[in-house]
């Protein structure tokens, strides 16, 4: 009896193999061949399909027998193919939609030229004034006496929005406005290899100190935070919610299309256990998609193609529905999320500042958080957004180009999307003895109180997994000039006696996702002054971007920096570069110093900086 099952299941297991095969091929664009990710391939008349990888590639289960393949990205011409029974190994080129191609490349103002887009995401700008976009203005961080003031406050920031935001005016052949310009995010925006925390707490802190280029008197201090690194096999799962701004203002290609693209590259790293809905709102709310499991993929993406834009913006009844939705399937143990896609041009519906804060801060409390991607050009509120995702325990980030949404919402899936410290601040405690003065470069927007350290009532910063955050601060001893830039002591926060070697102290408070109570610890560091040339890549590289930015900004306290120092110090601190970012940021510099009309004389930082 037992011989005759095993043959009979045999037998069924040979038929169903006889029944299947696998189709593999490429799929590319026609004009540059160049490998097309993200595209959806699909058998005709069934359910069927997959989607292409990162190098174009796809893998799909067919049935026996004569059959049509249908291929379809944003920006790209549909395209059937007959596939004969024999045939395994399918290469499809997709021709891109002259319709939607035109991309303009932005020399200067009136000045434009055509070309074509190989990624299937447009940009282009109409001539709108960039003045129309909205951003809060900065006072640069000053000296602080650290006798009458030896506590500095802060929350975290691992946004980086003023990054690619940056990248995005200088690439159009623009400067970008001052206020645009949030040092710390563009900071950030750069991986350093700090080492994961290997205790119970799930951020560990690095401190580090070497002279200051632009002001050989100064010593310039480094402080990086890393958060624990979580796979995404181990992720809890997800119960995410896009939430898509299709209103008129998104009708630009550099807008909902990319939105599509991005929110489909991510789609692509969803595992059965998450689920996503959609949600769209413009001159009304309404949900596209309900809530559908991750091995779903085509039948999310082909919601995704099918948004368009038009309309006004009612983006609080957005919202709202949006965390109604997330609610009802809200997971105890998961990840729930917003994700809001938009230009942030709310124009209907809850639009005051202060009523999206409320709805969003109560919401958080709940367990439901947001994250924010910005989008598009020439009306952008950059402002909004960022608080809104403050105020939602959620990230920021600004999207200029499909690569951008590859690494924010692909290669860095896990930090995106999942937290693992939130409300983290920091407070270092200066020795007067060592300081005299001190200045934190940027996050003029997260500064605190010195109270507010210890109250767990007040916002902190969040971390996702693998995370991390860098942070400057520019010190001058006490005996240097009696005090930078005119600074003179007074009686401050409190005044505090060291009985022991250590220059300063760092604290980092956080709280874990589900808890509402903080723990907070501490690492202490002597003084320590090194040469540039004795201290890591990373290091260099944070200080060209300060750098960087504080030229961008003209900030006051540039003092030596310039355009031929950053690029000294990033062409020194290049390494490995494995995606190309800090060759990227270089190039960048060299269009900013073409912009600033200023092309100095290349000097040699290194020199410079060694010879005490």
């Amino acid at each position: 009896m037992l011989k005759y099952l095993f043959l009979l299941l045999a037998g069924l297991i040979n038929i169903q193999a006889q029944a299947q095969r696998i189709l593999t091929g490429i799929v590319s664009d026609t004009d540059s061949h160049q490998p097309l990710p993200s595209v959806s391939v699909r058998i005709k008349g069934t359910a069927l399909g997959t989607i292409t990888n990162a190098k174009g590639e796809y893998h799909l289960s067919a049935p026996k027998g004569n059959i049509t393949l249908v291929a379809s990205l944003i920006g790209y011409t549909t395209k059937e193919i007959p596939v004969a029974e024999k045939q395994s190994n399918i290469s499809i080129s997709l021709e891109p939609s002259k319709s939607q191609l035109s991309e303009v490349l932005v020399v200067g103002y009136g000045v434009t030229s055509k070309r074509y887009s190989t990624s299937g995401c447009v940009s282009t700008i109409s001539g709108k004034d960039p003045d129309h976009e909205e951003y809060d203005p900065i006072a640069g961080n000053r000296f602080m006496n650290a006798e009458a003031h030896p506590l500095s406050t802060f929350a975290v920031d691992v946004d980086r929005a003023a990054y690619s935001n940056v990248r995005r005016f200088l690439n159009n052949g623009e400067l970008p406005p001052a206020d645009a310009v949030r040092v710390e995010e563009m900071i950030n925006y750069f991986d350093y290899q700090y080492r994961p925390p290997g205790g119970n707490d799930p951020v560990a802190i690095y401190t580090d100190m070497m002279k200051c280029p632009w002001e050989p008197r100064h010593q310039l201090l480094r402080i990086g935070v890393k958060a624990m690194e979580v796979s995404n096999e181990k992720l809890p799962p997800a119960n995410l919610v896009f939430l898509i701004d299709v209103s008129g203002s998104m009708g630009a290609p550099n807008k909902l299309p990319l939105v599509i693209q991005s929110l489909k590259a991510l789609t692509q790293q969803l595992r059965p256990i998450d689920h996503v809905a959609i949600v769209v709102y413009a001159g009304a709310a309404g949900i596209v998609l309900p809530s559908t499991p991750g091995s779903e993929k085509i039948t999310i993406m082909d919601a995704l193609d099918k948004l368009e834009a038009g309309g006004s913006t009612a983006g609080g009844a957005g919202i709202q529905l949006a965390y109604n939705t997330a609610a009802a399937g809200y997971l105890e143990n998961g990840n729930n999320r917003v994700i809001l896609a938009t230009d942030g041009d709310f124009n209907v519906g809850i639009s005051s500042e202060s009523e999206l804060e409320n709805l969003i801060s109560g919401k958080k409390e709940k367990g439901i958080f947001l994250s924010v991607l910005g989008f598009g050009m020439g009306n952008l509120k950059d402002n909004k957004l960022e608080t809104l995702a403050d105020k939602g325990n959620g990230n920021y980030a600004y999207i200029d180009t499909y690569e951008e949404a590859r690494r924010t919402l692909v290669s860095e899936f896990g930090g995106t999307l999942f937290t693992v410290a939130k409300d983290v601040k920091l407070q270092v405690e200066f020795n007067p003895h060592y300081v005299g003065s001190y200045r934190l470069i940027g996050y003029e927007d997260r500064m605190l109180n010195t109270e507010d350290f210890d109250d767990d009532k007040k916002d902190g910063g969040e971390m996702g997994a693998g995370h991390t955050v860098t942070a400057l601060y520019e010190i001058a001893a006490p005996e240097d000039d009696h005090l930078p830039y005119g600074l003179k002591p007074d009686q401050g926060d409190r005044m505090m006696t060291y009985w022991n070697e250590d220059a300063l102290t760092v604290n980092v408070r956080y709280k874990k996702p589900k808890s509402n109570s903080s723990r907070v610890f501490s690492q202490r560091m002597r003084w320590n002054v090194v040469p540039m040339s004795r201290v890591t890549d990373d290091f260099k590289m944070a200080t060209a971007v300060a750098a960087f930015g504080m030229l961008l900004r003209n900030s006051e306290f540039k003092g030596n920096a310039s355009y031929a120092q950053v690029l000294s110090l990033a062409e020194s601190a290049k390494g490995p570069d494995k995606e190309g970012y800090r060759a990227e940021f270089i190039q960048l510099v060299k269009k900013a110093r073409l912009l600033n009309n200023g092309t100095p004389a290349y000097s040699n930082v290194m020199a410079d900086t060694d010879d005490n």
